[in-house]
Parts: C-alpha cells; sequence; structure tokens
C-alpha cells in the first residue's frame, strides 16, 4: 500500500505492506522527534521516496542512495 506523508511542506510516498500500517504512524512520529535536527532536514529536501520494512524506515533519495532509519 501507500500512503502520502508531509514533513517541512514536502510531502513524499511512503510504500509499506497491508500488515504495517502501525510503522507508519510510528514513522510519523519519528519524523515529529526529529524536526528540530537540521542535518536531517536537509537530507529530508532530497528524499524521493519512503520504504517501510518492519521497524525500519528506508529513505531513498534522488540519485539512488538510501538512508536507513529504525522508528521503533
Amino acid at each position: 500500500m501507500m500512503r502520502v506523508i508531509t514533513f517541512k511542506n514536502r510531502s513524499v510516498p511512503v510504500y509499506y505492506p497491508n500488515e504495517q500500517s502501525a510503522s507508519v504512524d510510528m514513522l510519523h512520529h519519528k519524523l515529529y522527534e526529529m524536526e528540530l535536527d537540521f542535518d536531517f532536514r536537509k537530507k529530508w529536501k532530497r528524499i524521493r521516496s519512503v520504504e517501510m520494512v518492519r521497524d525500519v524506515a528506508i529513505f531513498q533519495y534522488s540519485d539512488g542512495t538510501k538512508l536507513y532509519l529504525e522508528v521503533s
């Protein structure tokens, strides 16, 4: 499934399996915690999409690199 999340006026699609909708809610909470992290906010501008795998969010950049973030 897919859900679109918005963080700092930028919307990004989040892809996740049907049974892991709670992980997307944890991701939204983790983004709220990282709101004051300047380095993450700079990285967020280049993120193309997010894929959820259990408790890990995989941020995919436009250049093909990935950033892994544990959301639990």
